[in-house]
């Protein structure tokens, strides 16, 4: 309601203008004052229009409040200060709207959205790292999707990479196991956890021995030239450890349309299709001298596309005239290179993200086979790419718009997977691919201490400690969930022992998952997050349990009172009575905040941070138990104000579950 009042009074001032001044305003600026007696928008348009009509702000301002006439849903506009235009609304029209739970509809673009998150390498157990980007992602998911938007989620696996590798020498090399002895400790629990400690113990092995990185590397051409002894070894490991990333994302309500796998990028021959319309378009070319001799390049930036063969001929005298300064200026030119295609003929990480982000947007030519890989208990299929699979799968790629959850490590690849895009004449699919960027994770000491890490007296003083899978130091998703799940049952045992064991566990699991969401996703998302157990669970403060709390507080009131808080009808109340006139501002700002959700989920969007929705959650929180505290609602003496009270907890509550849902939370029966 709050961004439909807001367009409509952009609309009447837009139409105001043109027809007053003659003026075309693409856009309306549009505040919040800084107190909300003040009103509920601010526009500073007056100072905007001061130069080109050649008026005083004041004198601008006071002639559009004289004259835009009636707006609807509005009190009236006011003017302020120097030439501010304070706006307010109609405070029981809004309200009578927001019980009755009325959204206008709004314009929902068309084209299914591709929204790629997790890809975690499938050689080991998920860790806190890529909770982030998973919960990140998620959330993104569900914000369009409240949003209207069509979305498909996908989960790249990187399955012939140099990390399954690694894990396959370890097997192989190391302990020396047969293919036998693989798939049976491929049947035990947490596979993916007995990979991580062989995963570290392969990275010192390369560490006490440099030639031992020649058996990595013949590992990796057998597992990307497929059809042998060690790549269906390595199909069965990444396999098995892809299904335990899945089962432990489904433990945060994590889930995915489909798999694609670098394995069909090689053996369908993407790269081989995009080479030839990379090679062809001028895209790529190859380097005969210097330190990129022999190998496929583009060039960095937006120049990645050949010269022209006019540009080409009016540039061979000057080449002829700067040969002296080429020679000098070589290797500086080179480090402007992006090496795709290898001398030896390997393929880059980048030249395979190109030939698949051809795929996403349709413009390829190829697809891949499809299977069925996984099922949810809800029994949403997830998908997985094959060579030859069903006939009868979903539509994947061909999408209108991209976002790829990946950290800010990869700013450079995803650059250059633009640029080829805008070397090969897709300037549209371009522009609508979005790196959705985002920063590492690491422990507060204090948390690292806690899972047993030896830290020095340095690293007790730093204000976090990195994680690094390589090291086998970090936090395996599943131990951390588990810990915040037994800390919460803790919690949850003292302060309702007269439950059943079975509602005591439901309940710790989603408070533990609730905050571990709200904590990965309050912090903006480049901002360096210091994971820490006691923050993240605590009851108070800007975490996901305070969030929670608020919500149950709001369905005790109901359960006291002989109510259904979700079937609650509120009567036909006098909503001006209470919200209007003194002493009112205070219980109006909670429901101008629950109006706020739809803006305040289109702003997530925009700027593509959930972190705003976090905050808003976290306000509605604060809102509501200042609410609380200050009106004792079941013992209201006057039966109207009582019912307006309980309205204002539905609103609040329905509001706050809303917000939470959006974040992958739920709300408990208890706390």
């Amino acid at each position: 309601m709050y961004r439909h009042l807001e367009r409509r009074l952009a609309q009447h001032v837009r139409d105001f203008v043109q027809r007053a001044y003659q003026l075309e305003l693409k856009k309306v600026v549009i505040e919040q004052p800084p107190k909300v007696e003040l009103g509920e928008y601010a526009l500073p348009l007056a100072f905007e229009l001061a130069k080109p009509l050649r008026k005083a702000p004041r004198k601008i301002a006071e002639e559009i409040v004289n004259g835009i006439g009636p707006v609807e849903g509005f009190e009236k506009l006011e003017l302020a200060g120097a030439g501010y235009i304070n706006a307010r609304l109609n405070r029981a029209a809004l309200a009578r709207a927001l019980a009755a739970d009325e959204n206008p509809k709004a314009e929902v673009p068309g084209g299914k959205i591709l929204v790629e998150h997790s890809s975690i390498n499938p050689n080991k157990a998920a860790h806190i790292g890529h909770l982030r980007n998973a919960i990140l992602g998620d959330t993104f998911v569900r914000l369009l999707l409240f949003a209207g938007r069509e979305v498909d989620v996908q989960n790249y696996i990187d399955n012939t990479g140099a990390q399954v590798a690694d894990v396959v020498v370890g097997f192989l090399v190391i302990e020396k196991k047969s293919r036998a002895e693989i798939e049976e400790l491929i049947r035990q629990p947490h596979f993916d956890f007995y990979c991580w400690d062989l995963y570290a113990r392969v990275s010192q092995w390369y560490v006490e021995d440099k030639q031992n990185l020649q058996i990595r590397l013949e590992t990796l051409h057998l597992i990307e030239q497929g059809n042998n002894e060690t790549a269906a070894i390595a199909e069965l490991i990444s396999t098995a450890v892809l299904r335990r990333h899945l089962e432990t994302m489904a433990r945060l309500d994590i889930e995915y349309d489909f798999l694609p796998r670098e394995s069909e990028i090689l053996h369908l021959h993407f790269w081989d299709l995009a080479f030839r319309k990379l090679k062809a378009s001028g895209v790529l070319f190859f380097e005969d001298e210097g330190k990129n001799r022999g190998c496929w390049v583009m060039r960095r930036g937006n120049q990645s596309a050949a010269l022209s063969a006019g540009d080409a001929g009016k540039n061979a005298g000057d080449a002829g005239k700067n040969a002296g300064d080429a020679g000098k200026n070589q290797d500086e030119s080179q480090d402007e290179q992006k090496v795709i295609v290898r001398s030896n003929g390997t393929v880059g990480y980048v030249g395979k993200d190109i030939a698949y982000h051809m795929w996403k947007f349709g413009v390829l030519g190829r697809d891949f086979g499809y299977r069925k890989f996984y099922r949810y208990p809800n029994q949403r299929e997830c998908w997985i790419s094959t060579t030859v699979g069903a006939l009868d799968h979903p539509h994947f790629g061909d999408v209108a718009a991209i976002y790829n959850v990946i950290d800010a490590r990869q700013a450079e690849a995803q650059t250059a997977v633009i640029d080829a895009l805008r070397g090969l004449g897709y300037n549209h699919q371009a522009d609508h691919y979005t790196h959705f960027s985002y920063e590492m994770v690491a422990l507060t000491p204090a948390c690292a201490a806690e899972l047993g890490y030896q830290l020095s007296d340095e690293d007790k003083g730093r204000p976090y400690i990195e994680v690094s899978g390589r090291k086998g130091f970090g936090v395996k998703a599943d131990d951390l969930i588990d810990r915040l799940i037994v800390s919460a049952k803790n919690e949850v045992d003292a302060r309702h022992p007269e439950l059943a064991e079975a509602e005591r566990q439901r309940t710790a699991t989603q408070i533990a998952v609730g905050a571990l969401r709200y904590f990965m996703l309050k912090f903006t998302k480049q901002s360096v997050i210091a994971f820490d157990f006691k923050e993240a669970l605590s009851f108070e403060g800007e975490t996901g349990p305070y969030a929670q709390y608020a919500a149950v507080r709001a369905a005790n009131i109901f359960r006291k009172g002989g109510y259904d808080p979700d079937h609650f009808s509120p009567p036909d109340l006098d909503f001006a009575k209470y919200l209007q006139g003194e002493h009112t501002d205070e219980i109006w700002e909670l429901w101008l905040a629950a109006a706020k959700t739809s803006a305040l989920i289109d702003q997530c969007i925009a700027t593509t941070e959930p972190a705003y929705l976090a905050k808003h959650a976290f306000q509605l929180g604060q809102l509501f138990n200042t609410f609380y505290h200050r009106f004792n609602v079941l013992n209201e003496p006057d039966e109207a104000r009582k019912q307006f009270l309980l309205v204002t907890t539905a609103v609040a509550r329905r509001e706050l579950i809303r917000v939470l849902a959006v974040m992958g939370i739920r709300v408990p029966a208890v706390m």
